[in-house]
C-alpha cells in the first residue's frame, strides 16, 4: 500500500530528506545587486524545515538575466553570499538545491549587459511577455520583451558551459542539489516547444533535436555535480508568454527515458494556477512519467495536504512542492503536520521590497526566528 505521508523520510537521488515537503522556487526580488545577503540567509534559514528547499531562480550568467533584482551565480562574489546562504539552512538542519535559470527571450535590452539584445532559439518576439525592469528614475516594473535574435549553432557549447560554470560554483558554495529551469517558457523550454523553436539546425525539428541542447545542458551539470544530485523542473503544457507546443506529451515522454538512462535524481513538474487557468494533465500522463523514470517525482501548483495524499495514494509523486504557502509560513511543514491554521500570503509583497512579507511572517509560536 502505497504511503501516503507528506511527514516520512525520502531517499531522493543520493540525498536523503526527513519529509516530502518541498519548498518551491520562489521569484522574490531581493537582490538589489544579485548578490544573496543577511535577508536571505534569514529567509533561506527560516525554511529549513522543508524536505529540500529549492532556491528562487538564479542566473547563470549576466545575458540571463530578464527581471531586475533576482540573484546570479557567475561571480565571486554571488557564490560567496550563497555559500551563507547554504550554511544558515544548513546550520538548522535543511536541505537546499540551486535553481539555475537563464530567461532565453523574457528578456529585454535594459535588463542586458551592455543593452545587447536577448537570446532565443529563433528570432520571435514572446506575445505578451513582460519582464522586470529598472527605469531611469530608479524606479522598477514590468515591461514588454525585446524581440530577440536567433543563437547560432557556434554560440551554444558557450551557454551549456555557462551551466557548468553556475554548477562548479554552486558545489563549491555547498549546495546539496542543483535544479535546472527548463520550465515556464523561459530559454530551454524555449527549445523544447514548437511554437518557440523554428531551427534547421541540429538544435530544432525533431523531438530528438529540440531537446538536445536541454540534454546538453543536463549531461554538463551533471558531471559536475553527480546525476544523483541534479534535478530538472518541465511544465510541458504550459502556455505563456506567448509559448506554445505541438508535441507537449510526446516530449515529456521523450525527456522521462532520456534522463532515466542518465540518472537524474528527480523530475519536478509544474502545474501553475497563475498562468491564466489550471494546466490539466491528460489521462494517463502521470502513470506514463512513473513508467517511464525511476527517480523521485516532485509535482508543484496549488497542492494541500489532501492533494498530495491523493498523489501519493495514486504513487504518481514522491513529494509535492508548496510555493505561496512557504511564502507565509516559515515553518510550513509544521504547520502540516499538526494540522494548524496557515497564514495568508499578502501578494503586495511577492516582489521586491525588504523583510516585510518577506522574514516578518510569524510563526506557531506568534514569534520570528529566534536563530536568525
Amino acid at each position: 500500500m502505497a504511503d501516503t505521508s507528506l511527514f516520512t523520510p525520502l531517499q531522493l537521488g543520493s540525498l536523503s530528506l526527513p519529509n516530502r515537503v518541498i519548498m518551491a522556487p520562489l521569484t522574490r526580488a531581493r537582490t538589489p545587486d544579485s548578490v544573496p545577503g543577511k535577508l536571505q540567509q534569514v529567509y533561506y534559514g527560516q525554511r529549513a524545515g522543508a524536505g529540500l528547499i529549492i532556491s528562487e531562480a538564479t542566473n547563470i550568467s549576466p545575458t540571463a538575466r530578464g527581471y531586475v533584482y533576482t540573484p546570479g551565480i557567475w561571480t565571486d562574489e554571488q557564490e560567496a553570499g550563497w555559500q551563507q546562504v547554504v550554511d544558515a539552512v544548513h546550520a538548522k538542519g535543511g536541505r537546499i538545491a540551486l535553481q539555475l535559470w537563464h530567461v532565453g527571450r523574457v528578456s529585454h535590452e535594459m535588463v542586458q549587459p551592455d543593452g545587447r539584445q536577448p537570446v532565443a532559439p529563433s528570432a520571435l518576439k514572446g506575445e505578451g511577455a513582460q519582464c522586470f525592469v529598472e527605469f531611469e528614475d530608479g524606479s522598477a516594473g514590468r515591461y514588454p520583451t525585446s524581440t530577440p535574435r536567433a543563437l547560432e549553432t557556434d554560440e551554444i557549447p558557450g551557454i551549456v558551459e555557462d551551466y557548468r560554470q553556475a554548477a562548479v560554483r554552486a558545489r563549491r558554495a555547498g549546495f546539496d542539489m542543483v535544479e535546472i529551469h527548463a520550465a515556464n517558457a523561459y530559454l530551454l523550454n524555449q527549445f523544447l516547444a514548437t511554437g518557440t523553436n523554428q531551427r534547421t539546425d541540429r538544435y530544432g525539428g525533431s523531438i530528438e533535436n529540440r531537446a538536445r541542447f536541454p540534454l546538453e545542458v543536463v549531461d554538463a551539470v551533471a558531471e559536475v555535480f553527480g546525476a544523483d544530485r541534479v534535478g530538472i523542473r518541465l511544465t510541458p503544457f504550459i502556455e505563456i508568454f506567448g509559448l506554445t507546443d505541438d508535441e507537449p506529451e510526446a516530449m515529456a515522454f521523450y525527456l522521462a527515458d532520456q534522463l532515466n538512462q542518465r540518472g537524474l535524481a528527480y523530475l519536478h513538474f509544474n502545474e501553475p494556477n497563475w498562468a491564466g487557468g489550471d494546466i490539466t494533465f491528460p489521462d494517463g500522463f502521470r502513470e506514463q512519467i512513473r513508467e517511464r523514470f525511476s527517480g523521485g517525482l516532485i509535482y508543484c501548483g496549488h497542492y494541500d495536504v489532501e492533494r498530495a495524499r491523493q498523489r501519493f495514494e495514486e504513487r504518481a509523486a514522491d513529494a509535492v512542492a508548496f510555493g505561496r504557502p512557504f511564502i507565509a509560513n516559515p515553518d510550513l511543514p509544521e504547520r502540516f503536520r499538526l494540522g494548524a491554521a496557515l497564514n495568508e500570503p499578502n501578494p503586495d509583497t511577492f516582489y521586491g521590497g525588504d523583510a516585510a512579507g518577506y522574514t516578518d511572517y510569524p510563526f506557531l509560536d506568534n514569534g520570528h526566528d529566534r536563530k536568525a
